[in-house]
C-alpha cells in the first residue's frame, strides 16, 4: 500500500474509493464531481479526460476541494483544500499505476479502455494540500 506521511491532509482518503472533487468555474461557482483517488505520501492523484468540463475548469483554476463521498458524489465528511497540478510523462504513468493498483477493475481496465475507445487523452493530476 502507499506510504503515508503522518499528519498528511490526504491520509484519511487512503482507503476511500471515491471522493467529491470540487472545481470552480470562472465566475467562482463550485462544481462537484465524484472521482477515484489514490494517495501517496502527502500527495493525492486523480484522473479525467482532456475534453471534460472538469479538465477545462482545472486549466483555468487549479484550486480544488476534496471531500470523502459516496460513489454518487454525496459528501460524507469535511473537505480538504488542495491545489491540482497536471502531470505528464513518468509522473502521469506513476499516478496511473497508483490508481490502477487501488481499483484494478475500474481504474486499471474500464476507465483506460473507455478513454481509448472514445479517443480521449487521459489526464492525471497531483493534488497537494493548501491547508
Amino acid at each position: 500500500m502507499s506510504e503515508i506521511t503522518p499528519g498528511s491532509e490526504f491520509e484519511r482518503f487512503v482507503r476511500q474509493p471515491t471522493v467529491l472533487l470540487t472545481t470552480y468555474r470562472r465566475d467562482g461557482t463550485p462544481v462537484g464531481t465524484a472521482v477515484s483517488i489514490a494517495v501517496e505520501g502527502d500527495h493525492a492523484f486523480v484522473r479525467t479526460y482532456d475534453r471534460s468540463w472538469k479538465a477545462k475548469r482545472l486549466r483555468n483554476n487549479p484550486d480544488v476541494e476534496v471531500a470523502p463521498s459516496t460513489a454518487l458524489g454525496k459528501p460524507t465528511g469535511e473537505a480538504v483544500r488542495a491545489q491540482a497540478r497536471l502531470l505528464d510523462g513518468g509522473e502521469a504513468r506513476h499516478a496511473a499505476r497508483l490508481l490502477a493498483r487501488k481499483n484494478r477493475i475500474l481504474q486499471g481496465i474500464l476507465v483506460p479502455t473507455f478513454h481509448r475507445l472514445r479517443g480521449y487523452r487521459t489526464l492525471h493530476y497531483e493534488l497537494t494540500s493548501r491547508a
